[in-house]
Parts: C-alpha cells; sequence; structure tokens
C-alpha cells in the first residue's frame, strides 16, 4: 500500500509538542499562585500514584495563597506530604480537610534557575517540532523514490512542511519569551 502524505498530521503532531511545552511550563513556578502549578504532583493514595487533581480540587484564592481541598479525610497526609516533597520550595498549612499553601516570593538567583530550565523546556519543543519535520520529510523522499511524487511535488511539499515548521518554532520562541518575562516579574 503505497504511502500517503498528509500536511495536517504534521501540523497536528507540531500542535502536540507545543501543548507538552504549555503544559511544562504551567508546572513552573513564577512567584504568583496558580491553580496548574501542582499539576504535576502525584500522591500515593489509595495504593497507587493519582495524579493531584483526581484527589483533590486546587484553586487560587489571592495572588500569593493556593488551596486545596482534599476530597477524602484519609488522604490529606499522603497529599501534604507529596506536596513538601516536589521540587516547589512550597509548605502547605494544614486546615482540616485544606491545605493553605503560600506562594513564597522568589529570589533573583532562583528567577534565573527558572528561566534556564524554561529555556531547556523550550529546547525540547524546539526538537520535537524538528523530529516532526524531518519524519515529513523522510516521508516525502520514500515517496519520491517509490515513484508516488515527482521531484517538483516534493519540493513544493517540502516547503510547505518547512513553512509549519517556522511558525511552530516562532509559536515556541513567543512562549519563552511570555514565560521569561513572567518568571522575571517582581
Amino acid at each position: 500500500m503505497p504511502e500517503t502524505f498528509d500536511i495536517k498530521a504534521l501540523e497536528k503532531r507540531m500542535d502536540g509538542a507545543i501543548a507538552s511545552l504549555k503544559q511544562e511550563f504551567s508546572g513552573l513556578r513564577t512567584g504568583r499562585a496558580s491553580i496548574h502549578l501542582l499539576d504535576t504532583i502525584v500522591v500515593v493514595a489509595y495504593g497507587s500514584p493519582t495524579p493531584i487533581n483526581q484527589v483533590a480540587s486546587v484553586t487560587a484564592s489571592d495572588a500569593r495563597m493556593l488551596s486545596v481541598s482534599v476530597w477524602d479525610k484519609s488522604v490529606v497526609g499522603a497529599v501534604d506530604r507529596a506536596i513538601r516533597e516536589a521540587p516547589l520550595g512550597l509548605n502547605p498549612i494544614m486546615d482540616g480537610q485544606t491545605l493553605r499553601i503560600p506562594i513564597p516570593p522568589l529570589s533573583e538567583e532562583r528567577r534565573k534557575d527558572l528561566q534556564k530550565l524554561a529555556g531547556q523546556f523550550a529546547e525540547s519543543g524546539r526538537v520535537a517540532v524538528r523530529n516532526v519535520r524531518r519524519d515529513g520529510m523522510d516521508l516525502l523522499k520514500r515517496m519520491e523514490k517509490a515513484g508516488d511524487l515527482s521531484e517538483d511535488q516534493v519540493k513544493g511539499r517540502s516547503n510547505d512542511v518547512q513553512k509549519i515548521t517556522d511558525l511552530h518554532i516562532k509559536a515556541i520562541d513567543d512562549l519563552l519569551k511570555h514565560k521569561a518575562e513572567e518568571i522575571m516579574q517582581v
């Protein structure tokens, strides 16, 4: 069965890389309370690792305070422990089945470290987009070799792949710039 070239499928994979980057960025602490700050935390509840959003609801009561309402009283300690052990530098305060988490201001050094980490996340996103581009280009070469596409068709579609790659790389750069500004705001 001959292979088919679908630029929309490549674009969808590149969009997935950007969505993944946004998810990683949401977990970076910026000095402001964000309900997505705790998204990466996994709680050992009921004998298995469980994402925090499956055992509690997270709300931001103001710019410097998160509130975690645990649904089951028996897992409050596990949620508290998971938040303390996460590499976010947070210390929850227990209040019954609710954990109040003050978000301390970031030091200048920590802000620079977070900027570097954001840069690493962005580079991983760029690599993912470039890998999708490489897959698309390889497919075009195979189709040309098999006689399914002419040289001109391959050139035109290669240009299309490069255009969507450039757009996605620019989107990643814009996301990084925005996140870096957010991190450095006092």
